[in-house]
């Protein structure tokens, strides 16, 4: 493998986990919106969504904690490359360049958002819950 390929397989991870927010970020859209869609109150529904969302939560971590230890496994990998054999002349200058750059966020962020935004959907999925409840009690009254 070549320093070439070191840095392509760091920007694949990196689309990797952009990929893996993209999905998250839709599906807790699809919930909110299905959930403000409904008018009449279903607890069982609910909680039936809300355990499918943790499900889905999870594993979407857990896909992310590999994509972020294969990004830092990768990085590890690029600045110990040895370039002595490399054929840009200004091959230092190149790294020195690039390398800086190459900040991946720590697992410890990405699962503290991922978890933060966890709660506040399911939350958001009760609160609405809630509130067709308290609309469909003062609509019978």
């Amino acid at each position: 493998m070549n320093y070439n390929d070191l840095i392509q397989l760091y920007f694949e991870r990196s689309t990797a986990m952009q990929s893996y927010w993209n999905l998250y970020v839709l599906i807790v859209g699809g919930l909110l919106a299905f959930s403000s869609m409904r008018k009449q109150p279903a607890a069982i529904t609910t909680l039936i969504v809300s355990i499918l969302f943790a499900l889905f939560a999870y594993k979407n971590l857990d896909a992310m904690y590999d994509t972020t230890a294969q990004r830092f496994a990768t990085i590890q990998a690029i600045k110990q490359f040895d370039s002595s054999g490399a054929t840009v002349a200004n091959s230092k200058q190149i790294r020195d360049l690039i390398e800086p750059t190459l900040t991946p966020a720590t697992y410890g962020s990405v699962r503290a958002t991922h978890v933060t935004s966890d709660i506040l959907t399911i939350a958001a999925l009760w609160a609405m819950e809630f509130r067709r409840r308290r609309l469909r009690e003062a609509a019978g009254d």
